[in-house]
């Protein structure tokens, strides 16, 4: 960018937002970033989302980063403002989304004094950022932007920090923005080594019992066209992670399910029968892998992956590729058009058919509900699905529990970024907040957030925000009155001992609640009840929350227990006993 102009470090921090493209940041103001709130005062073409809490704008800036594939932006002042901000950082840093985060310091003379909301947050947070910044000097302002920027979203991405003491904010400086970045320790890999990419291609040519196990980096690196000509190209069975969810398109006739703790069988029984295991972007995860000396023991591993931390981290890659998944995909499908223009031809036939078998013998199982009783929370995903179907653009966001399962199960996805939740630290309260922001990044998408009664109720505040920002999202509540997934695990595990789950389906009462944040609200009792509800609410164009009240003993399965082998799977059981 050339020329220089005069200005405070808080005008520079909003023209530098402006600089890397940042239509929409999500935050709260406080007496540390007063500034940067007055600047925004003064004008600035990026639009502020005003949060509840730091939380929920930490979650808005993750659902807009993975509704949109762009760095998603969060606010928040010192002390508790930053301290708050912490758990969607360490949620960004286990899901890799790119996120950079801004938080208000006090005064540089008074850090280290134990200031009115002092807190070393750039500390606090250096085991789950990539990188953190306090602002010392305001002339290095600029350029520390762009470096946050430039390392939010490049190699891996992830979560960064920039921390700002409110003198560099009211502090002068000719401001330029840089149009490069100079960091000699970043250098994340360009491209895949061509010998392991050929042998990869030349192992999956080979193979009969071969499967593509695809993760959330697969979205990340932009490889869906790739990944799906692969998977065409070759016959390959394609799986998905929980974060992966969307990659491939799940109506497809390769698609094979979701592996893991909550996985159906067929799935589960398609990776771990494998003789070689395509990992693309994935990091055989513990929900994924169960007990890892169990998980394909028969499956030589190819893996590829922007980050080399991962490889054989937890398996032994046979086949390592470093690299953009992007491009390793796109060269390894380039080598197998080679090998079968000299010859070379699939040899999976056999083995997908097993694995429909497998699909038919095992499907998902669950009673329907009779007479008065609760719903089933199968029934109201199935329903859901079949109210968005027809819909082209929709997004999913889920909490953590029951529901998510549920949701992974029952909704089907066929294009990316459809699916948001949270995978690797399992974040209740993850849902409103993120489907607020992914309605921010696509405000043409149908937002759907499937909430469980628990995680609503850490973060219903924000249906104000989605209310008055007009930004309405769509909350189907799977209401079963109980913290679901705990209390799944003490009858499973703790011989029924139900400690501290209790919620009631009725307090609050959510239909009120969702009226008094300025939503539509709807109660929905019975199967009768749900069409109707659901569809008043996905075509109201106001936020709005559906409370489907479901059996509070409806348990998730199939479900590996921890720790135990995929083949360990417990099954559902029928009301009479019978396994079904």
């Amino acid at each position: 960018m050339s020329g220089s102009k005069k200005m405070v470090g808080a005008d520079a921090v909003l023209r530098s937002l402006e600089a890397e493209g940042v239509e929409t940041v999500f935050g709260i103001p406080g007496g540390a970033i007063l500034p940067i709130y007055d600047a925004m005062a003064r004008g600035t073409t990026v639009r502020h989302v005003l949060a509840r809490h730091e939380q929920g704008g930490g979650h808005m800036a993750q659902g807009f980063a993975r509704a949109s594939g762009k760095v998603g932006v969060a606010f928040a002042t010192s002390g508790p403002g930053a301290t708050n901000l912490v758990t969607p950082i360490a949620d960004a840093w286990m899901d890799s989304t790119p996120l950079v985060c801004i938080t208000g310091q006090v005064r540089s003379n008074l850090i280290g004094t134990d200031a009115f909301q002092e807190c070393d947050i750039t500390g606090v947070t250096m085991p789950i950022v990539k990188h953190s910044w306090l602002v010392q000097d305001v002339e290095e302002l600029p350029s520390i932007m762009k470096a946050a920027f430039h390392v939010a979203s490049t190699g891996r991405c992830g979560p960064v920090l920039v921390d700002i003491p409110r003198d560099i904010q009211e502090a002068a400086l000719d401001f330029k923005y840089p149009d490069s970045v100079d960091l000699p320790g970043w250098k994340p890999p360009t491209k895949g080594h061509p010998r392991q990419i050929k042998e990869a291609a030349t192992r999956i040519a080979a193979a009969e019992k071969v499967v593509l196990y695809v993760g959330g980096g697969t979205l990340n690196g932009d490889a869906v066209k790739e990944i799906k000509e692969l998977a065409e190209l070759w016959r390959i069975p394609v799986v998905t992670t929980l974060m992966g969810k969307g990659a491939f398109p799940e109506t497809h006739e390769l698609f094979m399910g979701w592996p893991g703790m909550h996985g159906p069988k067929w799935s589960n029984y398609a990776v771990n029968k494998s003789e070689l295991l395509v990992a693309v972007g994935a990091r055989f995860d513990d929900r994924v892998t169960g007990k890892l000396s169990a998980f394909a023991p028969g499956a030589d591993i190819i893996h590829l992956d922007i980050d080399s931390a991962e490889i054989s981290k937890l398996r032994h890659a046979d086949v390592p590729v470093v690299g953009p998944l992007k491009q390793i995909l796109h060269d390894i499908t380039g080598e197998l058009r080679k090998l079968q223009s000299a010859g070379a031809t699939s040899r999976t036939e056999p083995w997908l058919r097993q694995i429909r078998e497998w699909r038919d013998e095992f499907p998902l199982r669950y009673t329907k509900a009779s007479g008065g009783d609760f719903m089933k929370p199968q029934t109201v995903l199935e329903a859901l699905q079949a109210q968005t179907a027809d819909r082209d653009d929709v997004i999913f966001t889920t909490g953590v529990g029951q529901h998510q399962m549920w949701a992974m199960q029952y909704l089907l996805c066929n294009q990316p970024r459809s699916f948001i939740t949270s995978g690797g630290l399992g974040t209740m309260g993850f849902g409103i907040p993120s489907a607020v922001g992914a309605k921010a990044a696509r405000p043409d998408a149908t937002v759907v957030c499937v909430d469980g009664d628990g995680c609503f109720q850490m973060t219903c505040q924000e249906l104000a925000t989605a209310s008055l920002e007009k930004l309405p999202i769509v909350v189907v509540l799977v209401n079963n009155g109980y913290l679901g997934m705990v209390h799944q695990w003490q009858n499973l595990f703790f011989e029924e001992r139900r400690s501290q789950v209790h919620l009631t389906h009725q307090v609050p009462d959510y239909q009120m609640l969702a009226e008094a944040y300025g939503a539509a609200g709807f109660t929905v009792t019975n199967e009768d009840e749900l069409e109707a509800a659901l569809s008043e609410a996905l075509t109201c164009g106001r936020t709005a929350v559906v409370d489907c009240r479901v059996d509070p003993a409806e348990g998730v399965y199939p479900m590996i227990p921890a720790g135990a082998a995929a083949i360990d799977m417990l099954e559902y059981q029928d009301p009479q006993g019978a396994m079904a």
